[in-house]
Parts: C-alpha cells; sequence; structure tokens
C-alpha cells in the first residue's frame, strides 16, 4: 500500500503516518518545515519526506514527481489555524491563506492523487477535519470555516468518485493530547488570567467522556478508513472526539 500524508513531520500528521508505517505501508509525507522532516527522517528512517507547501501548485507538482506512478491512499491533513479574532477584525491576507491551505491544497493534492488511483482502479482519501466544525468556534471563523469547505468537499468527493471505486472520508479530531493542544490551553489560560488547570476543567467539562484525544488514535481509524475493512464506508464524517458538545 502506498500512501502520502500531507503535513505529516510533526503533530496528528505524524502520528497518522507512523500508524501506515507500522501496519506495513509504504509511506511518503510532505510538509512545509524542514526541522521537523529532519528530525522525522532521525527517528523514523522508513518513511520517505518531501519538503512542500500545498498550497504552492508548483511545489505540489514537484511532490508527485516524487511520489512516483502510483498511489492507494491520500490523507489531506495539511492545515493551519489561521487569524483569531472577531470576524469584522478578519484580515483578507489571513483569510486568502487560511484557505489556500485548508481547502486548495487539499483540492490540488486531491487532484493529482485521483489522477493515479483512477488509473490503479481504487484508492481512499481521508480529509483531517475538526469537531469544531459541529460545535462552532468564536473568533476563529477563518479555521471553521475551511473546515466546514473541507467536509463539502468529502462529500462531493465521495458522490462523484464513488463509481471509479474511490472513497473519501473525513475524520473529526477533538481536543488533541499533543505539544500544539497542550499549548492552546496555556495561551487561553494566560489571556483569561485563570490557571491552566482552570481551564483545561472548563474545556473537558464540554466532552462528554471528559477527555484528551490521543494523536495516535487518528491515526489508527485513518489507516482502518483506508483499509479493506472499510471497503464500503464513504461520504461518512466520523469524530474522535470523546463527544465533543461546545467550545468557548
Amino acid at each position: 500500500m502506498q500512501v502520502l500524508v500531507t503535513a505529516g513531520a510533526s503533530g496528528i500528521g505524524r502520528a497518522i503516518a507512523e500508524r501506515f508505517a507500522d501496519s506495513g505501508a509504504t509511506v511518503r509525507i510532505c510538509d512545509v518545515s524542514a526541522q521537523a522532516i529532519a528530525l522525522l527522517g532521525r527517528e523514523r528512517p522508513d518513511i520517505a519526506a518531501t519538503q512542500a507547501d500545498v498550497a504552492d501548485q508548483d511545489q505540489v507538482s514537484a511532490l508527485f514527481e516524487a511520489v512516483g506512478p502510483s498511489l492507494d491512499v491520500l490523507v489531506n491533513n495539511a492545515g493551519i489555524g489561521g487569524p483569531r479574532g472577531p470576524v469584522e477584525a478578519i484580515d483578507d491576507a489571513e483569510w486568502e491563506r487560511t484557505m489556500a491551505v485548508n481547502v486548495t491544497g487539499a483540492m490540488r493534492v486531491t487532484r493529482h492523487a485521483v489522477r493515479l488511483m483512477k488509473a490503479a482502479g481504487s484508492g481512499a482519501i481521508v480529509n483531517i477535519s475538526t469537531a469544531s466544525v459541529r460545535t462552532g468556534l468564536p473568533q476563529r471563523t477563518a479555521y471553521v470555516t475551511s473546515k466546514q469547505a473541507l467536509m463539502g468537499l468529502t462529500a462531493n468527493l465521495a458522490r462523484e468518485l464513488g463509481p471509479d471505486n474511490i472513497r473519501c472520508n473525513a475524520i473529526l479530531p477533538g481536543l488533541i493530547d499533543n505539544p500544539r493542544g497542550r499549548s492552546l490551553v496555556e495561551q487561553a489560560a494566560a489571556s483569561q488570567g485563570r490557571s491552566v488547570a482552570e481551564v483545561e476543567a472548563e474545556m473537558l467539562r464540554f466532552i462528554s467522556m471528559r477527555c484528551w484525544i490521543n494523536p495516535t488514535e487518528v491515526g489508527d481509524l485513518a489507516v482502518f478508513l483506508a483499509s479493506d475493512a472499510a471497503r464500503h464506508i464513504t461520504g461518512q464524517f466520523i469524530a474522535v472526539c470523546g463527544g465533543a458538545e461546545w467550545e468557548g
């Protein structure tokens, strides 16, 4: 199985790439960070890497030269958080950059991947969205809008590509227990003048299972969705969030 994971050198993307590699797949990742790629190369030399910004068409084309003639699975994980603040304060350039990475980037990578999958007669696409598309998230309009667009892309691709035996699903992660997730809690605590423990407790109060999500859980679901066991699962939005009910 040939797998490509975008933004796969760190965070959720790395967890997904490692889960696929551990399952026996041949995995390539792309990432904008040369430093993260170098670290991954030292720790997981079995995972190939290409430096690429999915918002740049030329870099995406170069990425697929490295991918080669076949691809079974694409995981569109690349995404940025975008601007924070009220909608009336959103800067056009920040909005456009968020859409360029989170939506147009996913489309560009998918466009290349689908050509290979159609030639092979099968394939699986997994898009990484967010549980925030269900709860809403004030001050994060650009991010949530971009991830809602990714959901639309998922649904439409599932219908369009189904006759070609190509499946497309989305994963909606919740509160991720990694350095980035923990830093978000710390930032919120600092901005509100409260303790980290207080902010964390409030966040968990609005998650049914009162839990953080390990990135490997997202990786496990991605591996399942790409497997033959999920051969008739397409067009689905599956949350790994412990039952996220609300976000402040």
